[in-house]
């Protein structure tokens, strides 16, 4: 059934006039009364009754009325919701992230204001180690990901990565602890004497190995104690005295019980990095465009 047909049915129905609802559509009354005869035609039944005085509905014209408005309305609905989609305006939209993703001051405002600005868009948040959220991006689980490492992560073809933002990393450790209470702040090479906490190769999948690398650089092979899963563990580890750990600045934020950060004498930089496919999706297109405009803004 074409719709113009049922706004043409429409506009009769409101002026019971052809020759009114002709100048209404813009056109001359007798392709008018042809499309509704093709109309009536199609449907198999009279939906006017017309003389040389008056236009009026049949019953069958009366109850095809609502019907044929929502009908439109429907068509309306979903063309919009069409243009939407294209333009990333709903839809929904994964995206995968480090522990320490979202208090990156600039990925929290992100966050915040894509919701803000697009209500219509499901987000689905998903917090994962490097390796797993590089497969979920190349299998389209996931439109875009957050990878922290100090390098470009190494992806399969048909992704990209860009760097988003550096930050320092700085020393957890419990608020007794020898580096904690010394007036220099400290360099790698003080590691070599304290135990540590590190994430599990699962979650700390680039930045491990990137540590690993600086340690021996500084002449040392570090003690690991503990491998904590989360970032929760890691926190509560170091706290309660197992060992000091590398973070992120960003989550220098979090206040926890008898923990201290301390920054690098030598500063010790990590990168965030945004991957997504080459050809994103509209929803994730909109999403760079948010994150993109809160770092640089």
């Amino acid at each position: 059934m074409d719709l113009r047909h049922l706004r043409y049915f429409l506009c009769v129905a409101e002026e019971m006039h052809f020759g009114r609802a002709a100048m209404r559509l813009g056109i001359s009354q007798p392709p008018l009364s042809q499309q509704i005869r093709a109309l009536e035609d199609e449907l198999g039944v009279r939906l006017f009754d017309r003389t040389s005085r008056r236009v009026c509905l049949t019953e069958a014209g009366q109850l095809f009325e609502p019907e044929a408005r929502l009908t439109l309305q429907q068509a309306e609905r979903a063309m919009q919701t069409a243009r939407l989609a294209q333009q990333g305006e709903v839809g929904h939209l994964g995206l995968g992230f480090p522990p320490s993703g979202p208090f990156v001051p600039s990925i929290a405002g992100a966050l915040y204001r894509f919701r803000q600005s697009y209500p219509k868009v499901e987000l689905m948040l998903q917090e994962l180690g490097r390796d797993q959220l590089i497969e979920r991006v190349r299998d389209r689980q996931l439109d875009l990901g957050l990878v922290r490492g100090f390098e470009p992560p190494v992806l399969p073809s048909g992704l990209v990565t860009e760097c988003l933002l550096e930050e320092d990393m700085v020393l957890a450790i419990r608020s007794d602890h020898p580096l904690a209470e010394r007036a220099a702040g400290p360099e790698i090479a003080d590691l070599a004497a304290y135990p540590l906490v590190i994430y599990d190769p699962a979650n700390g999948a680039g930045f491990n190995e990137h540590f690993f690398s600086l340690c021996e650089e500084a002449g040392f092979v570090p003690h690991v104690a503990y491998r904590a899963s989360g970032l929760a563990t890691l926190l509560g580890l170091v706290a309660a005295g197992f060992g000091a750990t590398l973070l992120a600045r960003s989550l220098a934020r979090l206040h926890v019980d008898n923990l201290v950060f301390r920054p690098f004498a030598s500063p010790v930089r990590s990168r965030l990095w945004l991957v997504h496919a080459e050809d994103l999706s509209p929803t994730g297109r909109t999403f760079k465009a948010t994150v993109l405009c809160e770092d640089h803004g």
